[in-house]
């Protein structure tokens, strides 16, 4: 009788089958059912059989039998992203760094997301604000970098961010825009070391970071409020990173981040070529 009430499609994701195994996998990756139902149809463009459309696996879900496995699996949906308070390190609504490094004096190309190489910062604090991880997001694909703090302090986040920002191709290293925090004192350093030009967003306006906010968002998935990142290794927030970094995002046409980066650098590589034949 249950089979019955259930659409045809739903149908196709019986937990013994192929199919379910497959949208398991994904969901287990934190992959959204939206984001698995899109990623089906291009892994598999000429295989409708294999297409389910995102109610068919919410469905598929809530109508799998009690248990262990069907708590894991509504575990698996995401509940929404984390709201983050502002760091309240100080009510006043003052410009910490050079007004000629302001948002607004960012090259025109950065607000167009058209050519990869300009990031977005920030850190993402631990318990009692004792540890810390930068976060850095490429605006174009939505690449994600992730770097461990030795401690929230300036010093450390310039040796971290220019750790890890030094695994790029120079190429993609163009700008970086953080917000009015106290860890990017040392900007100047960092910029000398990169060869990118560092801008500030105006205080306590995190829409201006919007790619970098909804990073930390998803981040949260992974590590939740109150935990504390000093026990948490730079092996591990390389695997979450990828895991970010292989997700589906609706906003690049269901690509993953990774692959719009490599098809850049790809097209860089030709361009190149050419010009030197």
């Amino acid at each position: 009788e249950q089979r019955r009430r259930l659409p045809r499609r739903t149908r196709r994701l019986h937990p013994d089958s192929e199919l379910w195994q497959v949208v398991v996998k994904m969901l287990a990756k934190g992959w959204s059912p939206q984001q698995v139902a899109a990623r089906l149809k291009i892994f598999w463009p000429d295989r409708p059989e294999r297409h389910v459309s995102h109610e068919s696996i919410y469905l598929a879900i809530y109508a799998y039998p009690r248990g262990e496995l069907k708590r894991q699996l509504i575990a698996y949906l995401r509940q929404g992203k984390a709201k983050r308070r502002p760091r309240s390190v100080s009510a006043a609504r003052r410009e910490r760094y050079p007004a000629e490094q302001n948002i607004r004096n960012r090259p025109e190309d950065v607000e167009g997301r058209q050519v990869p190489g300009h990031w977005e910062s920030d850190l993402i604090m631990g318990a009692g604000n004792r540890s810390a991880v930068a976060t850095m997001v490429e605006r174009t694909s939505r690449f994600v970098i992730l770097a461990k703090l030795d401690a929230p302090t300036a010093d450390a986040a310039l040796e971290a961010m220019t750790r890890e920002l030094a695994r790029m191709a120079p190429s993609l290293l163009k700008t970086i825009t953080h917000d009015q925090g106290s860890e990017m004192a040392r900007h100047a350093e960092l910029s000398a070391r990169t060869g990118m030009n560092i801008y500030f967003a105006d205080p306590h306006s995190p829409w201006q970071r919007g790619s970098n906010e909804n990073t930390n968002g998803l981040l949260r998935q992974y590590l939740p409020k109150g935990t504390d990142l000093s026990l948490v290794s730079q092996e591990r927030l390389d695997e979450i990173a990828e895991l970010l970094n292989t997700r589906p995002r609706q906003t690049l046409g269901w690509k993953f981040p990774v692959e719009v980066l490599v098809e850049y650098l790809q097209l860089q590589a030709t361009n190149q070529l050419g010009s030197i034949h």
